[in-house]
């Protein structure tokens, strides 16, 4: 099983963050390469839409308001993988009220590949996700 993790500290508290990502549709809102999230299954299921039109079904495994973290599973999508899980969590960060780490982490079986190409794969996902959630909570 191969994992990655990326972090990213943005100047806006925790929660100003969270009311932001923490909604399992919310993606649209802060990811420009998912222009597209539908709900399905009482907000359990989402089906995304890259801007190449590529559709990827998610599961939410996980969801945690207080601790501000929510996990989901692929069901459906082009990646060389199976068994993926990922997690993202907005923590504090101590002594500064106004700022958030924001952490995306996955772990995933390759599928036909190295371990070394899915985790550069998925970091750079989760890293471009989350400089581009830099750039819309800055505006």
């Amino acid at each position: 099983m191969a994992s990655t993790t990326t972090s990213l500290d943005i100047p806006r508290s925790p929660d100003h963050v969270w009311r932001l990502i923490g909604g399992f549709g919310s993606l649209p809102d802060w990811l420009p390469y998912i222009p597209q999230s539908e709900l399905g299954e009482g907000g359990r299921v989402r089906r995304l839409t890259n801007q190449d039109g590529g559709v990827i079904v998610e599961r939410l495994v996980a969801f945690d308001d207080a601790e501000r973290r929510y996990s989901y599973a692929i069901e459906q999508a082009p990646f060389p993988v199976t068994d993926y899980l990922s997690t993202l969590t907005v923590h504090a960060v101590p002594g500064s009220p106004d700022a958030s780490r924001v952490e995306w982490s996955g772990s995933f079986t390759p599928a036909g590949v190295g371990d070394a190409e899915v985790e550069e794969l998925f970091h750079g996902i989760y890293a471009d996700g989350l400089a581009a959630l830099l750039t819309t909570v800055q505006g």
